[in-house]
């Protein structure tokens, strides 16, 4: 069962900020630029398509950050473990001395052969 999502912390609402105003000054910048030729016609074909009509200013005016609408939500991804998930039986990463023929006939049968190297250790000691 997935963890419940704790509120933001003092930390997540202080980058919370700080990338907010990153992003309006990149927005500033480029609405001070000038549309070019193909600016203008990407515009022209998003307003043109019936299926994604461009937002109102009323709609835009209603926005909220997602962080003061859903909370649990934002904090659950700034939160969220890169990478795999664990395992409950997690593996110990040891140094281990193969004479190398072995080695050579575990890596020619392809991905897995360190799993396969496992298995062998644990059918040798009954495991």
């Amino acid at each position: 069962m997935p963890k419940k999502a704790e509120l933001l912390s003092a930390r997540d609402k202080k980058g919370i900020t700080r990338r907010r105003a990153q992003a309006r000054v990149w927005a500033r910048q480029f609405l001070n630029e000038k549309p070019t030729e193909e600016d203008a016609k990407l515009i022209a074909t998003a307003e043109s398509d019936p299926d994604n009509p461009p937002l109102t200013d009323d709609q835009l005016r209603r926005m909220r950050p997602a962080h003061l609408v859903r909370p649990g939500l934002v904090a659950r991804q700034l939160r969220r473990e890169r990478g795999r998930p664990k395992s409950e039986k997690t593996k110990q990463q040891v140094t281990l001395r193969i004479d190398r023929d072995v080695l050579e006939k575990f890596r020619a049968t392809g991905q897995g052969w360190q799993r396969r190297i496992n298995d062998a250790l644990r059918k040798a000691v009954k495991v």
